[in-house]
Order: structure tokens, then C-alpha cells, then sequence
């Protein structure tokens, strides 16, 4: 494990010696644009582990990418060894289908703090909701960035992120009213405290989420980039390709939906993801917006 083989699968070419929130912005961005957001081991008969060589060995040697527990974990690593203060927390995800948040903490995120201010760093939630910079931890300021306006709001020392998106333009209205599609304009993501969390902390719900007939991603096989203008998505068999602002204030959202030998193909052209085995692709109605 070295830094210089992760940077090289991340396309990153900068400076190594500040850290700065420039510096943390790029590194952050080309992990994002590099490394999908992915479940697709659940999907083909690999089990998903937490260790960190095998995270590494993943994602970088394999040129794989992972969901939030493998995601983070590596670029907390990785911010860690360029001697930034970086540290875990743990997050309960919003569900809109059940307008809840769940009771079970399953998303790791990074905090990274600069010259006195915390940022929260998050490489692992993909589609529409991930962000592309470093957030301020700060309550009730809104944060724009290119897939929309982030803000924090915090309340009895528990944070809430939210996210208000574009309208969105879908030329496929076969696809208009797609149950991959957010309807609210302000969703809801997650919420979390800043109870410093380890890796440990996440084992049980590793397990829980790659078995359990309840879990999200035992129902949909998901593949996501950003990109340097909006992100792709495969879920299942369909694939959605969005670029953010194409009009203003308008996102365009283009679907179609692939045949069973499409799907890999796909998966090398538009993720550049190989699988060692074959891809038993799923996608429930519900449970998953983009």
C-alpha cells in the first residue's frame, strides 16, 4: 500500500505537501471521478470486507470501486498519511419511501479539519446527493456546488444534511416518472454526530447490508460516477446519464434501459469496471433516487 499507486489510479498529479483546502478539494475530486460508488461484489458472489489492504487492493490494484465503508475508509487513509487531521464519523441515512431516517448507523463519512474550521469529506454516496467539495461543518449555510445547494442544519448536537436540486429536463418520457427519480426539490440525506467512530464500529452493519433481504443493496445492483459535468448511474439494467445545469437551472437526465449482454459492456466503457465474475444485475421498484 503507498500513496503513489492510489494517486495513479486517481489520475491526481499535485502537490503532496500542502494541506490546504485546495489541495484537499483535488485529491477529493479526482477520487470521486475516478472511483465509482459501487455494490456490485454483493451482486456477482463476493463477500465485502472492511480490512483496509483489502479495500486497497480493490479499488486500487483491482480498479474497483465501493460502497461508503470502502469508499471513505481509503480516503481517510490516504489524508491521514499527508498528515491531515482526518477523522470517521458515523451517519444514519435518510429514506424517503419510509420519510425516515434509518435506525441503524450505516454510513461512514471523513471530518477533516484546517486551520480551525471541520469540513466533512464524503466519497461514498454517489448519484445526485454526492458532493463534490469539502463541506464547512457549519449549521444553516447554504453551500452551492455544481449537483446543487448543500446545507448543514444542526440541532441538539445531532447534524442534518440536506440537498436542493434543479428542475430536471428527461427526453425519454418513457422514464418520466421513473421511481429512480427524486420528486422533491429538498431531499433529505442524513444525519450524524461528531462522536469520533472507527472502522470497528461498522462491522455489523458491513454484514447486514450485503445479507439482509431488507437492505437496499441487496435489492439493486448499483454502479455510479461523477464525471467533470454530472454523473452516471447503472442500476440494474438502467442506465442514466445526467449533466448538471446543461440550461439554467435545468439538469438533463437521459435514460435507457440495457440487455443482459450490454450490462458489462457498459460497465468497461462507461465505469472502466471489470468483474471477475458474472453480474447477476437486480433492481427492485422503490428503495433508491437519483
Amino acid at each position: 500500500m503507498n500513496l503513489e499507486e492510489y494517486f495513479a489510479r486517481t489520475g491526481y498529479k499535485g502537490s503532496l505537501e500542502k494541506q490546504d483546502l485546495e489541495t484537499l478539494t483535488d485529491i477529493f475530486q479526482h477520487h470521486i471521478r475516478a472511483v465509482p460508488f459501487e455494490n456490485l461484489s454483493i451482486h456477482c458472489g463476493e463477500k465485502i470486507t472492511l480490512e483496509l489492504e483489502h479495500v486497497y487492493n480493490k479499488i486500487v490494484r483491482r480498479k474497483r470501486g465501493g460502497w461508503c465503508m470502502e469508499n471513505n475508509q481509503l480516503l481517510g487513509w490516504v489524508l491521514k498519511r499527508l498528515g491531515y487531521d482526518a477523522s470517521f464519523l458515523g451517519a444514519y441515512v435518510f429514506n424517503p419511501h419510509q420519510n425516515a431516517y434509518a435506525t441503524i448507523m450505516t454510513h461512514l463519512l471523513v471530518k477533516v479539519a484546517i486551520d480551525g474550521k471541520d469540513y466533512i469529506v464524503d466519497g461514498g454516496f454517489g448519484v445526485s446527493y454526492q458532493m463534490w467539495q469539502p463541506m464547512e461543518l457549519v449549521s444553516g449555510k447554504d453551500q452551492p456546488q455544481a449537483p446543487g445547494i448543500f446545507r448543514f442544519t444542526e440541532k441538539n448536537a445531532i447534524w442534518y444534511l440536506e440537498k436542493m436540486r434543479r428542475k430536471q429536463y428527461i427526453p425519454n418520457q418513457n422514464f418520466s416518472n421513473s421511481d429512480l427519480l427524486e420528486k422533491k426539490e429538498c431531499r433529505k440525506v442524513y444525519m450524524f454526530s461528531l462522536e469520533p467512530r472507527t472502522v470497528e464500529d461498522f462491522r455489523f452493519q458491513c454484514t447486514y447490508l450485503q445479507t439482509s433481504p431488507d437492505s437496499l443493496f441487496t435489492k439493486k445492483s448499483i454502479c455510479t460516477l461523477q464525471t467533470t459535468d454530472g454523473f452516471r448511474a447503472l442500476i440494474g439494467w438502467t442506465l442514466t446519464e445526467t449533466t448538471y445545469n446543461y440550461k439554467e437551472n435545468m439538469d438533463l437526465v437521459e435514460f435507457v434501459n440495457l440487455e443482459d449482454e450490454e450490462v458489462e459492456k457498459n460497465l468497461k466503457e462507461k465505469f472502466n469496471i471489470t468483474l471477475d465474475r458474472k453480474l447477476v444485475p437486480i433492481n427492485v421498484k422503490g428503495f433508491y433516487t437519483i
